[in-house]
């Protein structure tokens, strides 16, 4: 990853917390995780590049959507979703192990 800095929109920062519980500031930990997955997010904005950065924050795998501003990375969007930690686990290959418990037969 080249680019360098972070910045966001105050009054989108706020809207994220109310929405998701997630401010932009703790969003950015996610592209220190060693293992951060970044894809492209093919489905919006055809005028700007946009982008998924899927990285371990604090307690799960936080979703942070953004673009690339000069040399920023700009934060629209954060938040703990189910599809972006199938993602990290699935290109981390990461697996759940499930521990049954053995039913003793009388």
């Amino acid at each position: 990853m080249s680019k360098s800095g972070f910045d966001w929109d105050s009054k989108k920062d706020r809207e994220n917390q109310k929405k998701h519980g997630v401010p932009f500031a703790v969003a950015q930990l996610a592209f220190a995780d060693p293992r951060r997955v970044i894809a492209e997010d093919l489905s919006h904005s055809m005028s700007e590049k946009r982008f998924y950065c899927f990285g371990w924050v604090e307690s799960g795998v936080l979703t942070v959507r953004f673009t690339y501003r000069d040399e920023v990375i700009r934060i629209f969007g954060a938040g703990y979703w189910r599809k972006g930690k199938q993602i990290y686990e699935r290109e981390n290959q990461i697996h759940k192990w499930t521990h049954r418990k053995t039913q003793s037969r009388s």
